[in-house]
């Protein structure tokens, strides 16, 4: 009842709870994801599901017991020839059997267990996959959103600094000391970021429901980039040594490594097929039945070695063979294109984090200039040196800058957990590291008029 009253007074007056009233960072919708996204929900089902070929595996090597049990009513017609009798017996038999068969040797039910363990291995490193590809796609939809809303407040400055122009332009023409060319290039700018806002607003809202549909439900407000935020470059700073690793531990390169494994072990099982078998085979139970008026009653028990030598199966087993020799040059193909794809990623988002922090230095340089410039157009404009229209280029100039500059910051983080996941290295301390450099008390416009 305390907490659900504190609820309530927070909703109410949310400067007294700021705690509560800041807006959710990215960790907060990792979690939120945990819970909620359907493909990361069904890959810890497939776990789940995989994991049990372990024991499947296993079966094949201990021992099976079976409990059989039948009652048969017997009618028989026995005539005997040479001027005998006919007889016409009817009887009733009932018997139940138990039985243990226990695998001596059975050379491709070890193989197969094997094969169960490396399946295992493979469900493991396809679950680990997709936790790294949770991350991404959560990452990719917050940033996503922070990068619309950036461009959306870009937008909205650059109109209401055209405004500004357009009302000065105006003023200026009433007195005479402009045209109207004047008025009428600030108005068709000013036409031009109203068209702008609206389709930035309309991107900003189709990229919250991409997130939403993630997370399950509205997002609410999202904590924005830090204005001082500051991106590391890769440790270490060796593109080799990153490539070298996701040739090795990707997840991708893991399960394709899982998969030619088993194709390899398949060989060996389908040329088992040839192995003679050996069982310890022990039954033991009981009989009744009636013939002729009288009772047998008969108790039994036996044990004994079955050997199974497989001599001719209409060709079927040197089929399988051949078959399962092809599965493997191919799943021998499969890992070496996930290795080489591994290192093609490595080397590819490692140039995009080491460009990416090029382009953001460039960038907020270029943003700094832009903003000098567009200072020197006002002041020139307004002491008569500088005309309309380059004011409206220096302030449209300031607008890009600064949505590129976004879309750069945005990129760059994505390619260093990228980077991450290609090594098979991306865990929820690299999604804290990204989100260290939120702030939740500055969040993105919600788009709403």
């Amino acid at each position: 009842m305390f907490k659900l009253s504190r609820l309530l007074v927070a909703a109410a007056f949310p400067a007294l709870f700021p705690a509560l009233a800041s807006a959710a960072d990215l960790a907060q919708i990792y979690r939120l994801a945990q819970d909620n996204d359907p493909q990361f929900i069904a890959a810890r089902a497939t776990l789940a599901a995989g994991q049990e070929k372990a024991p499947q595996g296993l079966s094949g090597l201990l021992p099976n017991i079976s409990l059989s049990g039948a009652s048969t009513w017997n009618d028989n017609e026995i005539k005997l020839h040479g001027g005998g009798a006919m007889s016409n017996p009817r009887f009733n038999s009932n018997s139940y059997q138990l039985t243990l068969a226990q695998p001596l040797f059975r050379w491709q039910n070890w193989i197969a267990y094997d094969q169960a363990k490396l399946q295992v291995v493979q469900a493991e490193a396809n679950f680990e996959q997709a936790r790294q590809d949770l991350i991404l796609r959560v990452a990719q939809a917050y940033f996503d959103v922070l990068n619309a809303g950036e461009n959306l407040q870009a937008v909205q400055a650059n109109k209401a600094a055209i405004a500004q122009q357009l009302e000065l332009a105006k003023k200026s023409f009433e007195v005479g000391t402009a045209t109207i060319t004047d008025t009428h290039e600030a108005q068709a700018r000013y036409d031009l970021a109203s068209a702008q806002e609206i389709a930035a607003e309309s991107d900003l809202e189709v990229k919250r429901r991409a997130l939403q549909a993630i997370v399950g439900n509205e997002p609410g407000a999202l904590a924005a980039l830090r204005k001082d935020a500051e991106l590391s470059p890769p440790q270490p700073a060796d593109m080799a040594q990153w490539v070298s690793a996701a040739e090795k531990d990707s997840y991708g390169v893991q399960v394709q490594r899982a998969l030619a494994d088993i194709a390899e072990r398949e060989v060996d099982k389908q040329r088992a097929g040839h192995y003679p078998t050996v069982d310890l085979v022990a039954n033991q139970g009981h009989s009744k039945s009636y013939f002729g008026g009288n009772l047998i009653d008969t108790d039994f028990k036996n044990a004994g070695i079955q050997v199974s030598i497989p001599l001719f199966q209409g060709g079927g087993q040197v089929s399988r063979q051949r078959e399962a020799a092809a599965n493997r040059s191919a799943a021998q193909a499969g890992f070496e294109a996930a290795r080489r794809g591994a290192a093609l990623a490595a080397r590819q988002y490692y140039l995009g984090v080491a460009n990416g922090l090029a382009q953001v230095k460039a960038l907020k340089a270029a943003l700094v200039s832009s903003q000098s410039a567009l200072a020197s157009n006002k002041l020139g404009y307004e002491v008569g040196v500088r005309i309309n229209i380059d004011v409206l280029n220096a302030e449209n100039q300031v607008y890009n800058t600064r949505r590129d500059l976004a879309r750069a910051t945005f990129d760059t983080l994505l390619a260093q957990l990228r980077l991450q996941a290609a090594v098979g290295a991306l865990g929820e301390a690299d999604l804290l590291r990204v989100n260290a450099l939120l702030d939740r008390q500055r969040d993105v416009p919600t788009g709403a008029r």
